[in-house]
């Protein structure tokens, strides 16, 4: 269990924790005040040891998400339970990443809509390493891809996103 990012959505603070799929919490976890809503989700999104990195908090240590594996765990979240163009500004401030792990990462993604996303949002930020991506290598399925309804396609990525995100 990581947890993958805190407070992206307004209103109160949210930590959002992915598992393998199958992965259960145990009840005293569940009945714990955490001061903060819970949000869980289990799933073989990605695989369960790449871009993880521990977190030492006072007597205890955790594993987290890097901020490559945090980005895509946002991503499958979205726009169900987090918005878009939210999740847009965080990648414009994304200048670090590193592309070694976005290649691994995205080579083992398994969610095409993630991946389309991601990409979309990496070229419309123009960070550095993007360029440095093999995107020969990535899943993108075939077909177009609805992420909202209403929405604008964006024919080099096949999606369809939320006109207020291509008109940023």
């Amino acid at each position: 269990m990581k947890l993958v990012a805190k407070g992206l959505c307004s209103g109160a603070e949210t930590a959002y924790l992915f598992a393998p799929p199958k992965t259960k919490l145990p009840a005293w976890f569940k009945n714990h005040d955490w001061g903060a809503e819970i949000d869980f989700t289990a799933t073989s999104l990605l695989p369960e040891s790449l871009g993880l990195q521990p977190h030492e908090e006072k007597n205890y240590s955790v594993q987290i998400s890097s901020p490559e594996r945090a980005f895509l765990e946002c991503l499958h979240l979205a726009p169900e339970k987090l918005d878009l163009v939210e999740c847009y500004h965080v990648m414009e401030g994304l200048t670090t990443l590193r592309p070694k792990l976005l290649q691994s990462l995205l080579e083992q993604c398994s969610s095409i809509k993630v991946t389309r996303l991601f990409l979309y949002m990496a070229a419309k930020a123009g960070h550095d390493w993007y360029k440095r991506l093999d995107q020969s290598k990535f899943d993108l399925g075939k077909g177009s891809r609805t992420i909202t309804q209403g929405g604008v396609y964006v024919s080099e990525f096949q999606i369809i996103v939320p006109e207020e995100l291509v008109n940023l």
